[in-house]
């Protein structure tokens, strides 16, 4: 059995998160938006190494290898600051379709629900994205309903589905 962990990012990894700005395959068919800025992510880890008050990402590690990224930000709906927090996970390619991501979202939640005021977390994904909607359904979230025509993708408006964890 792999050992998955989160931990801060390191100097270190600088070169895999530059992958997620420049490798179209490391975020996957459904979150690439084009190519960005990878000095901006360097500089965000100068800043403050990704762990914010509004947001925050995490290595995702598998037998202390850097294997995605986990992250929150804050998406407060009226409540207390710090009751709600927008999640996700990005594996990179070789560690998709593994169970590894399911894991991720589990620990992600264990982590937040333990350390953080949040009563509600809510992730969003592409309708077509069934893969992403297993996950997060194993992960504990219900489904809450259906966004259209809310994310820009491949020259077309994508509809995205709205998922949620409330603490229990």
């Amino acid at each position: 059995m792999k050992h998955l962990t989160l931990r801060p990012f390191a100097e270190e990894d600088l070169p895999v998160l530059d992958r997620f700005a420049a490798e179209p395959e490391v975020l996957g068919a459904f979150q690439w938006a084009g190519f960005t800025n990878t000095q901006a992510r360097r500089r965000r880890f100068a800043e403050d190494g990704f762990i914010g008050d509004e947001s925050t990402a995490l290595a995702v590690t598998v037998d202390g290898v850097v294997a995605g990224m986990a992250s929150w930000e804050a998406a407060d709906r009226g409540g207390p600051a710090g009751g709600c927090f927008e999640i996700g996970v990005t594996l990179l390619p070789d560690h998709r379709g593994l169970g590894l991501g399911t894991k991720a979202h589990r620990l992600l939640v264990e982590h937040l629900f333990r350390f953080t005021r949040a009563h509600r977390l809510e992730a969003f994904t592409d309708s077509e994205n069934l893969a992403e909607q297993r996950v997060l359904e194993k992960a504990g979230f219900h489904r809450e309903g259906l966004m259209c025509q809310v994310t820009w993708r491949d020259g077309a408006y994508r509809d995205e589905v709205v998922y949620a964890r409330l603490r229990e």
